[in-house]
């Protein structure tokens, strides 16, 4: 008996609650409060979609309260959409809200294209009644218009220009025997998974005040340092490359290079330019060759550079900076090995002059000779962390911080007091000291010695 009796009672005190909860307020000072009065969308281009973001619409009084109307001001022309407790909708009434509880609100924004080449705002709001009140959340995004490539290819001689960015959706390839020329300031997006694949030739000539930018197209904040958003850059057998003033960020692999050049030219030159934020690799190559000069590469999965199955390296004045914030790293930022497989294996060439090759890990350089096949190594002038003593020696610093201004902050230029300043072997006499050499990453003028890394100052 007391059993059913206290079950009775906690029968009465639910229903008591739910009742004391369903009780609809209709005072007028019983408004509902928001997670955020405005929400911003970052600049989405026309005809992609963004993120969604979610507003949280707070009854914070004891009784329920009744939206008598909860809607999206410009209607089914707005370019934003709601979605109310799993509805997608424009128009919502009488929704009620119990007693200190919340609905989640699901906004979302598809900008149509029209005749703006600059970025330009988009502007709508979500307009609630509650008890004869009225309140607003203003909504605001960015839009942009954009060239717009879909699983295609370039087969004639091309220009791409700064004027609208290039937003590449699945694979895009340059066709052998065609140049695909990008000027300063272009800007390139790729949506997830797309990548560009060259079979020609490639020549970004990107400047200092306008670098050229490979990204993902997804431009809000949390996407801002996200790897692995799109594929990469692919040499192909017939592709050559000349990448200068570039920044290549958030794909798996920054560049794959599958093969040497077939003929005279290198097969990539790449100088003055930023690699970042990639799942797996900045570069990777397979019996390859890379020409670097003046370049910054960090934050990767598991490699900087990774040299399989031999291959020609010229890597002088770079900056290595194997600090991998979002990864778990366990293998050297450089691997140079003339292995690929039993069956194949090739001559390695490596040249690493004026270089810093630093990173979080007690070894940071790793170069293999693993089969019969020849191995040339010029290592001068190097600061390299590492505890392989075959490294010292011919001006190399071993194990000495370079003392990078703010790391964390991904500054990497080193400090003032920096063990790599003044250290480096004199370059005027190589054969690419006028084209790239004779400057640093930001164009300031070098001198001999000059200071490792791809900062001279």
């Amino acid at each position: 008996m007391r059993l059913n009796t206290g079950l009775l009672l906690l029968i009465l005190f639910i229903a008591s609650a739910c009742r004391k909860n369903e009780n609809i307020s209709t005072n007028p000072d019983a408004r509902l409060s928001f997670s955020s009065k405005e929400i911003l969308f970052d600049t989405i281009f026309t005809s992609i979609g963004s993120t969604v973001r979610i507003v949280k619409i707070i009854n914070n009084n004891n009784d329920a309260v009744k939206v008598s109307e909860i809607k999206l001001a410009g209607g089914h022309t707005s370019a934003f959409g709601i979605n109310i407790n799993g509805e997608q909708t424009t128009y919502k009434n009488d929704l009620v809200i119990n007693g200190r509880d919340s609905i989640n609100l699901f906004v979302k924004v598809s900008i149509n294209p029209n005749a703006n080449s600059l970025p330009f705002l988009v502007q709508d709001s979500i307009i609630l009644k509650t008890n004869g009140n009225k309140q607003v959340i203003q909504l605001l995004a960015y839009g942009q218009n954009a060239v717009f490539i879909n699983e295609s290819s370039i087969s004639t001689n091309t220009i791409w220009t700064k004027a609208l960015p290039y937003i590449i959706n699945g694979s895009l390839t340059l066709k052998s025997g065609t140049v695909l020329t990008i000027q300063p300031g272009t800007k390139i997006y790729f949506h997830k998974d797309a990548g560009l694949n060259i079979e020609g030739n490639l020549i970004v000539n990107g400047s200092i005040t306008e670098p050229v930018l490979f990204c993902s197209d997804r431009l809000e904040s949390i996407y801002i340092d996200e790897p692995g958003q799109w594929k990469g850059i692919f040499l192909k057998r017939t592709g050559q490359g000349l990448i200068k003033n570039a920044i290549i960020k958030n794909a798996s692999v920054g560049i794959t290079s599958d093969s040497l050049s077939l003929n005279s030219n290198p097969k990539l030159i790449l100088s003055n330019s930023i690699i970042k934020n990639m799942q797996v690799a900045a570069y990777i190559g397979y019996h390859s060759e890379l020409l670097a000069f003046n370049n910054l590469m960090y934050n990767c999965g598991n490699y900087l550079i990774y040299a399989v199955g031999g291959g020609n390296y010229n890597l002088k004045q770079n900056t290595f900076a194997g600090y991998n914030l979002n990864f778990p790293r366990k293998t050297a930022s450089l691997s140079f090995t003339d292995y690929l497989s039993a069956n194949v294996y090739h001559k390695l060439q490596v040249d690493l002059t004026n270089n810093i090759i630093w990173g979080s890990l007690v070894n940071e350089l790793d170069i293999q000779q693993k089969t019969v096949a020849n191995l040339q190594l010029n290592l001068s002038h190097n600061l390299i962390r590492s505890t392989n003593n075959a490294y010292n020696g011919n001006g190399n610093i071993l194990n000495i911080d370079p003392s990078f201004i703010h790391q964390e902050q991904y500054n990497f230029e080193p400090a003032a007091n920096s063990s790599a300043r003044k250290k480096g072997a004199d370059l005027t006499a190589d054969p690419y000291f006028s084209t790239y050499l004779n400057k640093d990453i930001m164009e300031n003028e070098r001198f001999y010695p000059s200071t490792l890394g791809s900062y001279e100052k």
